[in-house]
């Protein structure tokens, strides 16, 4: 379920995005919520409640981002994509990165705070 609000940006803010999502070849909008969640996945895990640094101590791609990835990587062994697929791809494997190095972050969030036994 999604939330409509208004914002009221400063006219740098606005420019930058706008630039940001052309040379993206991204909606404005789409753009303006990407950027708002990154920020707010880069908010230091130290700063998070317990059960937020557990949630991400299970992070995985959801299951529509996961079958995507698996099917573009398979066609990529293949040569079997276009260009647009090909963006798709890294974008995905993006994702995929940040989300294991926020994943292993949160891990050691967890054993610092007694929330789960080292991995060893």
């Amino acid at each position: 379920m999604a939330e409509v609000i208004t914002l009221e940006l400063s006219d740098t803010l606005a420019r930058q995005t706008r630039t940001i999502a052309m040379n993206a070849h991204r909606r404005f909008e789409d753009m303006l919520v990407e950027l708002i969640e990154r920020s707010l996945a880069d908010l230091p895990l130290e700063s998070l409640p317990d059960e937020r640094v557990l949630e991400l101590c299970a992070l995985q791609l959801d299951i529509e981002q996961q079958t995507l990835l698996d099917d573009l990587l398979s066609r990529n062994q293949e040569g079997q994509l276009t260009e647009s697929e090909t963006r798709q791809l890294d974008e995905l494997m993006r994702v995929y990165r940040r989300g294991l190095v926020r994943k292993a972050k949160a891990w050691n969030v967890a054993v610092e705070r007694g929330l789960k036994a080292p991995l060893n």
